[in-house]
């Protein structure tokens, strides 16, 4: 029955986010933006423009597809956390902005349910959205006569997790945008995480913090530790639980 019943959820929710214009317009522009701005300083410095050069340190002293995914993966380090914390608070907040949520108490499908697909709907949509950005990073590199990867594939890989680990640490804004029933706030908060993760790097304690270890990792890997990086699961499983538990609590008064 519950399996019947989350598959229900899991349609409607997937239609939502399918649709909706927030998410396809977070996801084209953490592409095309990350892939553009990725283009145009590659291009720069290989024109010989010094203050680009100079402006990306020492990312530009390197060459080829090092540059490019080094570059690639510093733009995504916080717009793929603004991306996705952006489209998972239009998600939930959506049913509060636009009044759905009354409707939904009147459904056969539990509330945590609904919570559940919502996000499952989410990491789906982040996981072709992280694909899209990898692909194009090749398709520029390849353009760009850079040829195949070769020996950088581990460091594309890289550029893969980390995108997708940005989806999993933005989780808490699901949370957020129902305890507070504001998209507005939900948005804040994925501020908030990207001020934490720019901080702790700055403080030199960005392996310890899960908003800050991907990115510190798919750019400088020998700095992360595997359990540094596998703590970041905590984060969705944390936030999974407290917001599904938020939307069974739901109440119309409130």
């Amino acid at each position: 029955m519950t399996r019947a019943l989350l598959r229900r959820a899991l349609a409607v929710e997937g239609m939502k986010t399918a649709t909706g214009a927030a998410p396809r317009g977070a996801a084209l522009a953490l592409v095309l933006g990350t892939l553009a701005l990725a283009v145009g300083m590659t291009a720069a410095v290989a024109a010989g423009n010094t203050l680009v050069t100079e402006r990306l340190g020492a990312l530009g002293d390197l060459e080829g597809w090092s540059r490019l995914l080094a570059v690639v993966a510093q733009i995504t380090a916080a717009a793929s956390v603004l991306a996705f914390g952006v489209a998972l608070a239009w998600i939930f907040g959506r049913e509060f902005t636009e009044g759905t949520i009354t409707g939904m108490f009147a459904l056969p499908v539990p509330r945590s349910l609904f919570a559940v697909a919502k996000l499952v709907c989410f990491v789906v949509w982040a996981v072709v959205a992280a694909l899209l950005l990898v692909a194009g990073t090749v398709a520029v590199g390849i353009a760009f006569g850079y040829g195949s990867p070769g020996d950088e594939w581990p460091a594309v890989g890289r550029q893969l997790a980390m995108t997708f680990l940005s989806a999993l640490l933005v989780t808490p804004v699901a949370w957020v945008t129902t305890v507070t029933r504001s998209l507005l706030a939900g948005v804040a908060s994925t501020i908030a995480i990207i001020v934490i993760a720019q901080v702790s790097v700055i403080a030199g304690i960005g392996g310890w913090m899960p908003f800050a270890a991907p990115a510190l990792w798919a750019l400088t890997p020998d700095d992360v530790t595997p359990g540094q990086l596998a703590a970041v699961l905590l984060v969705p499983l944390v936030s999974g639980v407290a917001t599904s538990v938020a939307w069974r609590r739901l109440q119309l008064d409130r």
